[in-house]
């Protein structure tokens, strides 16, 4: 016997890591998006200008799923090349990436601030490259899934630029959520 494991055992190894990978990558992002009231119906955001190119609302939830799917399979198929060459590496560069990935939202949409969160997307944009290419030395398709979301990214990115360009004043654009506490 010269194999250590079999091809459907490989599969099924791999099939753990995205039966974990897939899930949290995507509830991770959904959370975040929901805990700073992302999107439309959030007042703040609704009353900026937008380009002319925004997508409509229901745009965001389709490809950001989409996306988070193909973040959590190009994750799992990394976890499963143990003692890969560069693993730890293309490891910590997209966690780093999707850290801040998960806190655009919060400094776009809840914080109100647009260009911090513009460079958040910017770093975002170029750790991710760099994860990509890390992923090509390991694992081609994972290397692969990476391409939707850096053009997705950078379409974002471009949206960030136009809106913070269309309002200057846009942390001011509309009063922050008041709060229901009593000053002592």
């Amino acid at each position: 016997m010269t194999a250590l494991a079999s091809r459907g055992q490989l599969r099924m190894s791999f099939l753990r890591y995205a039966l974990v990978t897939v899930p949290a990558v995507l509830l991770l992002g959904t959370l975040s998006g929901l805990a700073s009231n992302s999107g439309y119906g959030n007042g703040w955001f609704d009353a900026l200008r937008k380009p002319a190119f925004m997508p409509p609302g229901w745009a965001f939830p389709v490809a950001w799923s989409f996306l988070y799917i193909c973040l959590g399979l190009a994750l799992a198929m990394i976890l499963h090349a143990r003692g890969a060459r560069g693993r730890g590496l293309a490891l910590a560069l997209f966690l780093v990436q999707l850290g801040l990935n998960y806190a655009w939202s919060p400094v776009f949409f809840g914080l109100h601030l647009i260009w911090p969160a513009f460079a958040i997307i910017a770093a975002m944009i170029v750790l991710s490259l760099a994860a990509a290419f890390a992923f090509l030395r390991i694992r081609r398709p994972a290397a692969l899934l990476m391409l939707p979301y850096l053009g997705w990214l950078s379409f974002a990115a471009a949206l960030n630029f136009e809106i913070g360009r269309l309002n200057p004043d846009g942390g001011r654009v509309a009063p922050a959520p008041s709060s229901a506490d009593i000053p002592l």
